[in-house]
């Protein structure tokens, strides 16, 4: 398997990536969604970027269409949506698959280097309470999960998808990564 900054991705706007491209920032990756409940997470995710971006920071968007849909769009609208109604300037890629047989292979490692996620339990349970199927860890559960990556290009933490860019647990193990040597 390729290291983890080695994966091949895919700029929203087509060009090459790979997490190599970001050294020496702290990654917070999330897989994202225009049409999910949790949408409004991207002006949080936007106002951690601005705010953290000069500290080392880096949030690079995924988006995903693995939850009922709720990623339909190209990349074109995709990327169209995210400027227009949430101002969103932080790197986003490619949609791509986060479960599944076709499983990108960057979350792949993702879900293999931290297996279970920090928060895990409140948004499972309200999706059981919907009768929505739900995947078992370490399978991404829904859309907006996080996946902190420290500078040194190690997987340090993961948060369930209702864990906010604002949430002190996730906050503080940014500012903790954030204040380690690059």
């Amino acid at each position: 398997m390729a290291a983890l900054q080695d994966i091949p991705l895919k700029r929203i706007d087509g060009g090459a990536d790979t997490l190599a491209q970001h050294k020496g920032k702290v990654l917070l990756i999330v897989n994202v969604a225009s049409k999910c409940g949790l949408t409004p997470q991207y002006s949080g995710l936007e106002k951690l970027y601005e705010d953290k971006r000069s500290a080392g920071l880096e949030v690079l968007g995924f988006p995903a269409n693995n939850f009922r849909d709720q990623e339909p769009g190209s990349d074109a609208e995709i990327a169209e949506f995210c400027a227009s109604a949430y101002q969103v300037q932080f790197p986003l890629f490619s949609k791509i698959s986060v479960v599944g047989v076709d499983q990108h292979p960057l979350y792949s490692a993702l879900t293999q280097a931290q297996p279970a996620a920090i928060g895990e339990g409140p948004m499972r349970q309200r999706l059981e309470g919907f009768k929505i199927p739900t995947n078992p860890a370490p399978d991404v559960l829904w859309n907006f999960e996080k996946f902190v990556i420290g500078r040194n290009g190690h997987v340090v933490a993961r948060f369930s998808p209702d864990v906010a860019a604002d949430d002190p647990r996730l906050t503080a193990v940014l500012d903790a990564e954030l204040a380690k040597p690059g």
